[in-house]
């Protein structure tokens, strides 16, 4: 099995699939392997990606919103979801209007705002495709079932707002940074390990024939988890040091690298 990252791994820096990586990884499908796309994105902003690897056609699967839903890809059937207790969201939105962070989540295929946009709600809302939607009263709003918040600010501020919301809410929620402007809020013990440790026992795979690539921070624990965890050439620091091996950047089509060196 090749699990990847979308962001800064699956994807150059034009947030595309260059030809090269596209061939490599279709190559491998029809070898018979598995192919896992593992993102903090929400499941819509994962589809066009999906749709260029035919993904449908191998039976590929889709890991959203770091671990909170897993969808296989040729049948569209949810095999696993969980949600963050909608009783955090006024502990959150009083930490984020007190340090002026952005706060957003999701409702089918738009980006929920609790304030009026800011430079990386934007990107969340660009990268993914999906328009931003701000709402006056974000607590009365939403009412529905959500699997992560994301909270947003310049990276320095964030790493300090990062280890904050660990101390308070740590206890209910996993809290990490995706990127360094990004910090996600999920349901306790979700992560991408977690959520490929189910995808394995549904194929009868072992963990030591799992290929885990990315670049963020989210992607640490897949990485140590995987038989072999793979950092891109552009991985932060932290991520190259829990891996296995480094491979070439996401621009040098660093997939295709681990490619033909882990799956001959």
């Amino acid at each position: 099995m090749l699990v990847l990252d979308i962001d800064g791994t699956l994807t150059n820096s034009r947030k595309e699939i260059t030809a090269a990586t596209k061939e490599a990884i279709q190559k491998l499908l029809l070898r018979g392997h598995r192919v896992v796309l593992a993102s903090g994105r929400p499941t819509p902003g994962m589809r066009r990606y999906e749709e260029e690897l035919e993904l449908e056609r191998y039976g590929g699967y889709l890991l959203s919103f770091n671990g909170a839903h897993i969808m296989e890809c040729r049948t569209g059937e949810v095999i696993y979801q969980r949600f963050l207790p909608l009783t955090l969201l006024p502990r959150l939105y009083k930490f984020a209007e007190e340090n002026s962070c952005g706060l957003i989540t999701y409702l089918g295929e738009q980006v929920i705002s609790a304030f009026p946009m800011d430079e990386y709600v934007e990107t969340e809302a660009r990268i993914n495709g999906l328009p931003v939607r701000h709402v006056e009263n974000f607590l009365d709003f939403v009412d529905f079932s959500i699997p992560k918040c994301l909270m947003t600010a310049p990276p320095k501020e964030a790493e300090v707002f990062e280890r904050e919301l660990k101390a308070r809410l740590g206890d209910v929620a996993s809290i990490y940074r995706s990127e360094p402007y990004f910090i996600e809020i999920m349901p306790q013990n979700v992560t991408k390990a977690a959520a490929l440790e189910r995808i394995l026992e549904a194929l009868a795979i072992k963990r030591e024939n799992m290929v885990c690539c990315g670049d963020g921070f989210n992607d640490i624990a897949m990485i140590q988890y995987a038989g072999v965890g793979v950092a891109m050439g552009n991985a932060q620091p932290a991520v190259k040091e829990a891996a296995d091996y480094v491979t070439s950047t996401n621009d040098e089509d660093g997939v295709v690298e681990v490619i033909r060196r882990f799956f001959p």
